[in-house]
């Protein structure tokens, strides 16, 4: 397989798990799952929820994909990768910027990414399975764009 066909397959496997991602939140993890994602709707006493079973099993089917793509020089090694790659960025974003999983001082004026936290803590205002909005990870539509008022001088 070529380097160029491997670049393809990663970058598509990258874009398409937004989308994937997005079709497992509203509807499985809001769904039949909801037992599991109902722990990260709440307020945890720990570090740990059980909501994070669900990322266990993206990593574990990445591993084994890397494992057989490697084994077979096929395909699964740029799919593998490709969910490991989207997998380092939902966690960035979402445990460390939006839910700060991790403290880090940070203070953003990307427009990009306070569309992001918008949109999450606006998905987050319900505390129930119905109702919710915003179920993607790393795109947010720009109607979650946070508005700035600019303040003029009074003189």
């Amino acid at each position: 397989m070529s380097l160029l066909l491997q670049i393809s397959i990663f970058v598509c496997t990258c874009i398409a798990m937004e989308g994937w991602a997005w079709i497992m939140h509203k509807y499985i993890l809001h769904g039949p799952l909801w037992f599991l994602h109902k722990s990260h709707h709440s307020v945890n006493p720990g570090w740990f929820e059980w909501n994070d079973l669900v990322s266990l099993f993206y990593g574990v089917a990445a591993a084994v994909l890397i494992i057989l793509g490697i084994q077979n020089q096929s395909w699964m090694l740029p799919v593998g990768v490709g969910i490991t790659v989207y997998g380092v960025f939902y966690f960035l974003f979402h445990d460390v910027i939006i839910h700060r999983r991790i403290k880090v001082k940070y203070n953003f004026k990307n427009s990009y990414i306070n569309r992001l936290i918008r949109a999450h803590k606006i998905h987050h205002k319900t505390l129930t399975r119905e109702g919710s909005e915003a179920f993607g990870f790393l795109y947010a539509l720009p109607k979650f764009e946070v508005k700035r008022v600019r303040k003029t001088k009074v003189s």
